[in-house]
């Protein structure tokens, strides 16, 4: 906001979603930012001339893309979160020390991409399962090709299981659930262990805390919240590209509880369906999702959801239950 205050006249650009909110980024554009656009999967940087205003996000921007801007002369506004910077020092340690980083994160995602054009040798894993898949090949071996077709998109150019997995340094995406992390973290340590020796291990492997202390406040949250068994369902604001707030509903779910992941206060309506994502990004609508009588809602929100969007959305909760009350609705 400031940067649109201070640039008021120039023309100013923006290489991705300043944070996954539908309504901050609809404010942005309303500013009369240019969202860079995306064609077949590659941004279109044709429009950005020299000495335009340019805003990385909150996620960064890869090294390529900076280097572009620089070699067209543009003015940067520089938003990246520190953590995510915090996490490019950990890659440029795994690259001094000639280690493969191991990206916890989704390869698609603008912070992973960012972390891994950062890298000499990569490769993005996003779960336990394909981790297990990644540590079992170091232990025993497997089928190359299978490994290559399986991780196509999430690695290095040239890569090489055979070679490139001898060393390894732990990275993720800052927004990935704390625990899965620890836990690769740790199935990664172990393999090394067993593969190199204990007297090897940290030659072979090393691992720094990056999770983003606002993602992880809010996960230790919710697993806090969890434990009171009176809770009916959690409601969870945030944008629905956000990873963040995602894995806030996957920690409900993996607990057995109900959770609804709505992006805007909208999403609840008057006549008392909500429209909520699922973990697997399925939008849907689940009609009279509001209990009867007395209820007790436990309610969280992503690192990047304004305070005010959680506070509408609790709004519209307390007046389905005064309609409710009034009789207006069924």
């Amino acid at each position: 906001y400031e940067a649109r205050s201070f640039y008021k006249d120039d023309k100013i650009h923006i290489t991705n979603e300043i944070i996954h909110n539908p309504g901050v980024n609809g404010r942005l554009k309303d500013m009369g930012y240019n969202f860079v656009p995306v064609n077949g999967g590659v941004k279109d940087f044709s429009d950005v001339k020299e000495g335009d205003v340019v805003v990385l996000p909150a996620f960064g921007a890869s090294l390529e893309e900076m280097q572009l801007l620089d070699s067209k002369g543009c003015r940067i506004v520089d938003t990246t979160c520190p953590w995510v910077s915090k996490v490019w020092n950990a890659v440029d340690t795994h690259r001094r020390k000639d280690m493969t980083s191991v990206i916890h994160g989704k390869w698609a995602h603008e912070e992973s991409i960012a972390t891994a054009s950062m890298a000499d040798t990569y490769i993005i894993i996003k779960d336990m399962e394909e981790a297990k898949y990644v540590t079992n090949y170091i232990l025993n071996g497997g089928n190359k090709e299978e490994f290559m077709a399986k991780f196509k998109n999430a690695c290095s150019s040239g890569f090489d299981p055979d070679r490139d997995l001898k060393k390894v340094g732990i990275a993720n995406q800052t927004t990935m659930y704390k625990e899965e992390t620890a836990a690769i973290a740790k199935l990664f340590e172990r393999t090394m262990l067993k593969k190199f020796g204990p007297e090897n291990v940290n030659v072979h492997f090393m691992a720094l805390d990056t999770i983003c202390d606002a993602t992880q406040e809010r996960q230790d949250a919710i697993n806090d919240l969890i434990r009171d068994d009176s809770v009916d369902f959690y409601l969870i604001v945030g944008g629905w590209d956000s990873s963040n707030t995602g894995h806030l509903l996957e920690i409900v779910h993996m607990n057995g509880k109900v959770g609804y992941h709505i992006d805007m206060a909208h999403r609840i309506r008057e006549d008392g369906s909500i429209e909520h994502r699922e973990t697997d990004g399925t939008i849907t609508v689940t009609k009279d999702f509001l209990p009867k009588g007395k209820v007790t809602v436990g309610v969280t929100s992503g690192a990047s959801t304004p305070d005010r969007y959680l506070q509408e959305s609790v709004e519209r909760v307390l007046m389905l239950k005064a309609l409710e009350k009034d009789g207006a609705i069924a």
